[in-house]
């Protein structure tokens, strides 16, 4: 009975990541795209500490190289940040479990800029710099959100029995 519980909720697995995908390409106004929250990797990182076995490296990867598409940007650089960010969270999601929300949202703040710091390196091989330090604050609005995609996403989660 389990089983087919699992196997008959497991679309919002799916559903979220594909909600995350498209927020994070949904048109913003141009003051607010500096500190566009890293929507993609906000719900990867959940499920990676929700329920560590509905995500794996093949997942992130596919969706990382659907974001490399959709952002325009070089094959696999997205993919390559997200599956970072998976191998932080997955390593440590025992230890950040016990942790309340708002001590998550300070190790996720320095996960997502570690992220955000390997992207700048990747988009400094390919000539792409950004010329401030605003390529971090992603990672700060990340961070603030986190209480709130969590709290969203364990209703939903718990609602539809998903674990």
């Amino acid at each position: 009975m389990v089983g087919s519980v699992r196997s008959r909720n497991g679309w919002f697995v799916w559903f979220s990541l594909l909600l995350g995908l498209l927020l994070s390409v949904a048109p913003m106004p141009e003051f607010m795209g500096v500190g566009r929250p890293l929507w993609l990797a906000l719900v990867i990182a959940y499920w990676s500490l929700a329920a560590p076995q509905r995500i794996g490296m093949t997942r992130v990867w596919l969706f990382g190289l659907a974001a490399d598409v959709l952002y325009g940007t070089p094959l696999g650089q997205n993919a390559l940040v997200l599956a970072l960010i998976v191998f932080m969270l997955m390593s440590l999601h025992q230890r950040l479990r016990m942790f309340p929300v708002w001590q998550q949202s300070l190790v996720l703040l320095v996960v997502f800029g570690l992220a955000q710091l390997v992207q700048l390196w990747l988009n400094t091989l390919t000539g792409n710099r950004p010329p401030t330090l605003l390529f971090l604050f992603p990672a700060l609005v990340s961070a603030l959100l986190w209480p709130w995609v969590f709290t969203v996403m364990r209703w939903f989660s718990l609602r539809l029995n998903v674990y």
